[in-house]
């Protein structure tokens, strides 16, 4: 019996493979699953937690491929969906952590907007750091904050929204959604960096009520064991079907 294509978790979610080999496996987040230490079991949507019980419960997915062990790499935030990869063994956690590190992943993400940006193309430089009155909120910080860097690129425009490519250079923690905010565009549907500007627009909006309208869409990079160039792809109709826009070229996006 061939290898499902698919990760099936203990309460019946399916989570879409999109690469894998001896190293990684690469999946397709869903929305509303937290990135969050196996040990922190405050809540029933822990990804790395219930793959972790997945794969302990000996599931077919996971036995077929004799895994044993599977580790987030990076974050993606809560609700944000898209590529997110998973190392097969601890030295492949720390060798593709190095990595995303060095800056060579290059990471794309598709991003709606509220509002028309002014310029087709810009770069956000500003450094962010921990905002001292909100726990888990990241602000602009000129003083003390760290050097963040994201290229943007309008993608096509609606009546209320608009549709950007995301290339982030660096990875600090919601480094896009706080950039866009200061670029004065947050993400539609962000409760907490978006809701003075979707209050303002009120009945207006377009796309899903509460849904973050950001979604990661792209990993390329070079393997670091067998030096081959690898790219690995998220669908994108789905996601911009809910929210209005017709699918992009992935190359515009460069």
């Amino acid at each position: 019996m061939p290898k499902p294509a698919h990760i099936e978790l203990g309460d019946g979610s399916i989570i879409p493979i999109l690469h894998e080999d001896r190293s990684v496996i690469a999946i397709d987040k869903p929305p509303g699953w937290m990135l969050v230490p196996y040990s922190w079991q405050k809540t029933n949507r822990n990804l790395q937690a219930a793959i972790v019980s997945s794969i302990a419960a000996g599931h077919f997915w996971a036995r077929s491929r004799g895994l044993k062990f599977l580790r987030f790499v990076h974050r993606l935030d809560a609700e944000t969906s898209g590529v997110l990869l998973f190392a097969r063994s601890l030295g492949a956690v720390e060798t593709y952590g190095r990595l995303f590190e060095s800056r060579k992943m290059e990471k794309r993400y598709l991003a709606v907007v509220r509002g028309t940006p002014k310029q087709a193309e810009w770069t956000c430089r500003e450094p962010l750091g921990p905002d001292p009155q909100q726990f888990g909120r990241m602000r602009v910080d000129r003083r003390e904050g760290k050097s963040a860097e994201t290229h943007f690129q309008v993608l096509q425009t609606g009546p209320n929204t608009s549709l950007l490519g995301a290339r982030p250079i660096t990875g600090r923690t919601h480094q896009i959604r706080v950039h866009l905010l200061a670029s004065g565009h947050p993400v539609a549907g962000d409760e907490l960096y978006g809701a003075k500007a979707r209050r303002s627009e009120g009945k207006r909006n377009t796309g899903p009520q509460n849904r973050l309208g950001l979604r990661s869409v792209y990993l390329g990079y070079t393997d670091p064991f067998s030096k081959l160039r690898v790219t690995i792809e998220a669908s994108t109709e789905g996601f911009l079907c809910e929210f209005g826009f017709t699918p992009p070229s992935i190359g515009a996006q460069a």
